[in-house]
């Protein structure tokens, strides 16, 4: 396909991002439908979307997989992925945020700042993506724009900049929104929102104006000090000069404009893409992606060698797809490049544009774009890069999975196909893997909750013939130790070649919670080289996968090696790791191990009257209540539960609050789990 490709300070690369069901795929089909993508807007509960294409989403009204789309705004080039909302399928917005400059989060006005919303908001925090927010929803009963702008003030810890406030007519309809920098209102008459029409700005909103343009110049302020100097002098800074300060303070994360509208009844849509084009990032606002190997960095330009991620795989009935962003240089049909991390070098075969399910094919992806590579046999978070510039981009690193479930094949012919399509799912969706259960030999998939796993064996069934028969969910138990304990170990052996011979002194004790692995090299005098020690470490970490009290990996742990000693004959990598296994193993069994289980945060939405009643189930699950708080009439609950206890909630508080009640579960930490129930929940 010969296609112009816009100059790289007019692309935009964003995600749209929200708690579950705030909008974002009926948002997304209206920013397709008013850039002229697509001719009718579809509907999430038809199940018709351009995005939601998968029949799996279709089918469950909710988005699974992020969907990329382009589109053009004011001769500017839109890259947007539509990411998921729920919290199971939290490696599609993770690497979608990985490589996009800017996101859009989107809120549900009656709602305001939910728990997922937190959690997507701290992702784009970790990889700096400036943000803008969209209110949406705002033409339903019981919404409110001051408390989501205070939601994100007090529980997301951003600036919110008000740029457009919701205007409604007598009846309560939202008919408009004010336009904060252009002092105007801006009104939607027809129903499809095709039409945007400038108008003034209605009387009873005039106080409304003057308190958000107050708010807006301040930020401007703090960010320009030539107009700050304008405003010091009793002058009015044109909407150009606001503009451009208000872009500064949006690339650089101090300060987030917040729009307003309702997508579904096409209103608002419009003032957001000009907000996107004036106030998100293009790929040279962008700090250079830098090697993380090397203290070097390649610049967003195209006439740098290529340096490109691949960031997510799919597959199909035509083989493998690879999402990849370009950061600098080109990447060409016919091209040799080289996967770095894999050090395999091949010729680049097909690429393509994507418009969600649709391909189209194109000669080349350059600096700032993103696309697709057909046919090459990636991993994800696989760098792309011009032989002989080689450069190792951070790569993605998946959650671990808080959930097991058995799977075993209905019939011989599902066994034979089983390991092919498991082996397709877990490179698609890194937040999948494939175990074993030492004790049973059972194949064990293992995810981050009951929804991806129901999904999962869905999609065995559904893209790839498989049918499974599944046993209970089981929970991702993890092993810590209790206290510090010494342990000295050699490991000797002869068996009529080349000998073995290692001997270690370590130390092993508890890290702080989330440390992972501390691993010390206390040696004094070189008793054993540094090549050993790292060997030492490998043992370590191996014994640690392998876990304790049941198979249950070892997590948080401080090791240290304190002495040894080698042998000029028989000592090797490979005696030193054994050691250090076997060395780690019979320490940390004296260590005082602790069972640790995962805690969930848990929201749950019910009407006043029911709320001892959900409380009081609350306590039966182990559950301890943070606090209970108002939304409209309804009455919220946040509380911990560990997950062992949330099976079956759904139908638990259906039954409690006779179908008024809905929750939220999303990953919270890792506790001692209590005696009492660690014999119910592991029988150990």
């Amino acid at each position: 396909m010969t296609r112009l490709v816009p100059s790289i300070d007019r692309i935009r690369n964003l995600g749209i991002i929200a708690h579950v069901d705030a909008g974002k795929t009926t948002l997304t089909e209206r920013i397709l439908l008013y850039t002229g993508r697509i001719h009718t807007a579809g509907d999430v509960h038809e199940g018709n979307t351009t995005t939601d294409c998968d029949p799996i989403e279709q089918t469950k009204g909710i988005t699974i997989m992020a969907a990329a789309v382009t589109c053009d705004w004011r001769s500017h080039c839109i890259h947007l992925i539509d990411t998921p909302g729920h919290v199971d399928f939290t490696i599609e917005v993770e690497r979608s945020l990985r490589v996009l400059d800017g996101a859009v989060c989107v809120l549900d006005a009656v709602a305001g700042v939910e728990p997922q919303t937190e959690t997507v908001w701290r992702q784009a925090d970790r990889h700096q993506v400036p943000r803008l927010c969209f209110v949406n929803k705002l033409d339903r009963p019981g919404a409110d724009m001051e408390r989501c702008l205070r939601g994100l003030r007090e529980r997301l810890g951003a600036r919110p900049i008000a740029i457009t406030w919701p205007i409604w007519d007598d009846g309560g309809r939202l008919i408009g929104v004010v336009d904060v920098i252009e002092e105007k209102a801006w009104f939607w008459d027809d129903e499809d929102g095709m039409v945007c029409r400038a108008g003034p700005v209605p009387a009873q909103l005039f106080d409304n104006l003057r308190t958000l343009r107050e708010l807006l110049v301040e930020a401007c302020a703090d960010e320009d000090s030539a107009l700050l100097e304008v405003v010091v002098h009793g002058g009015e800074p044109s909407p150009a000069a606001l503009r451009a300060a208000l872009r500064q303070a949006t690339i650089h994360g101090r300060a987030v404009p917040v729009l307003c509208g309702s997508a579904y009844h096409n209103r608002g849509v419009q003032p957001l893409l000009d907000a996107v084009v004036d106030y998100l990032p293009s790929p040279i606002d962008r700090a250079p992606v830098r090697d993380v190997e090397h203290d070097r960095a390649r610049p967003p330009d195209r006439t740098a060698p290529l340096a490109a991620l691949g960031f997510k795989v799919s597959f199909d009935a035509y083989g493998q797809m690879t999402f990849v962003r370009v950061y600098s240089g080109v990447l060409e049909r016919g091209a040799q490049v080289t996967a770095v991390r894999s050090g395999r070098t091949f010729r680049v075969g097909r690429l393509v544009q994507l418009q969600a399910n649709q391909r189209h094919d194109v000669d080349r992806l350059e600096a700032g774009e993103i696309g697709a590579l057909l046919g090459a046999p990636l991993t994800t978070g696989e760098t792309l890069a011009a032989p002989g510039h080689v450069i190792v981009l951070e790569s993605i690193v998946a959650p671990e999975p808080m959930m097991r479930l058995a799977v075993e094949p209905k019939t011989k012919g599902d066994r034979e196909r089983l390991a092919l399509a498991l082996s397709r799912m877990v490179a698609a969706d890194p937040s999948l893997r494939l175990e074993s259960d030492r004790d049973t030999g059972q194949s064990l998939l293992a995810g981050m909750g009951q929804l991806h796993l129901d999904i999962a064996v869905e999609r065995l069934a559904r893209e790839h013939g498989v049918d499974v028969i599944t046993g209970r969910p089981l929970v991702a138990f993890r092993t810590t130790l209790g206290r510090t304990v010494q342990r000295e170990l050699r490991h000797v052996k002869q068996s009529g070649g080349p000998g073995q011979y290692a001997h270690v002194v370590i130390e092993v004790g508890p890290a702080s919670r989330g440390a992972g692995l501390i691993f010390e090299d206390r040696i004094r005098g070189g008793s054993i080289p540094r090549g050993y020690v790292a060997a030492v470490a490998a043992g370590v970490r191996e014994a640690m996968s392998d876990g304790l009290c049941g198979g249950h990996p070892v997590v948080d742990v401080r090791v240290a090696v304190l002495d040894g000693s080698t042998h000029p004959n028989d000592s090797s990598e490979l005696a030193f790791k054994i050691a250090g296994a076997r060395a780690f193993r019979l320490a940390a069994e004296e260590a005082a191990p602790i069972v640790l289980e995962p805690i969930m945060l848990l929201e749950v939405t019910c009407p006043e009257d029911e709320v001892g009643a959900v409380i009081g189930d609350l306590g039966r699950r182990r559950a301890q209540v943070l606090g209970l708080d108002a939304r409209g009439v309804d009455r919220i609950i946040r509380a911990e539960v560990p997950l062992a206890e949330s099976f079956g909630y759904a139908g638990a508080l259906s039954a409690l609050t006779h179908g008024r009640g809905r929750f939220v579960l999303e990953p919270g930490r890792y506790e001692p789990i209590p005696v009492e129930a660690r014999v119910r929940a592991i029988g150990a």
